[in-house]
Parts: structure tokens; sequence; C-alpha cells
């Protein structure tokens, strides 16, 4: 198995409202995912933080194995989601990959 964790900055210019619509909306459309995207077993985006932390939200995913990685990666319902969801509101996107 394989996890797949994502933290995200937003973009300074948006109000703290916006920046809850697009959390809201980042978490249901990435959990949207499980059941669509072979090899996704789980998939959870954590949107409030506490005030001790520098980014505004993490995606925190357990694929099946590598190869799904890939996949889920080039899955046309998450390139949906990440072109129309996440990337045009975040500045900073730090990922982790790694094998259970």
């Amino acid at each position: 198995m394989v996890k797949h964790m994502i933290v995200w900055t937003l973009k300074s210019e948006l109000t703290p409202e916006e920046k809850e619509f697009v959390k809201q909306g980042i978490k249901e459309g990435l959990e949207g995912l499980v059941g669509k995207v072979p090899g996704l077993l789980d998939l959870k985006v954590h949107i409030n933080g506490l005030p001790t932390s520098n980014a505004d939200l993490m995606l925190d995913s357990t694929l099946d194995s590598f190869e799904s990685l890939r996949g889920y990666s080039a899955h046309p319902e998450h390139v949906a989601v990440a072109n129309g969801k996440v990337r045009p509101y975040t500045a900073v996107r730090s990922c982790l990959d790694f094998e259970l």
C-alpha cells in the first residue's frame, strides 16, 4: 500500500470567506473520488487546522499500490477536480508519497 499526502497553502489574495468556500470545495471534490478511481482505498481532506498551522489544508490518501497512485494522478475525474477546484486557488503544494 502507498500513502499519498499533500499539504496546500491557498493564495493570499483570497478572503477568509473565499478560503472557507474553496477548502470545502476541494474536500468534497477529492473525497468524492473514492469508489471512482481504481486502487484508491481511502482519502480524507483536513480543512480545520489549528492556529499553529502554516498551511491551509491537507490530503491524506491510501492507495493499494504505486501503480494505482500513477493511475490516480492521471484519472480524468481526479484531473477535473485538480484543475477546477485545487490548482486555481493554491499557492504552495508539498507532497510526500511513501509505502506502508
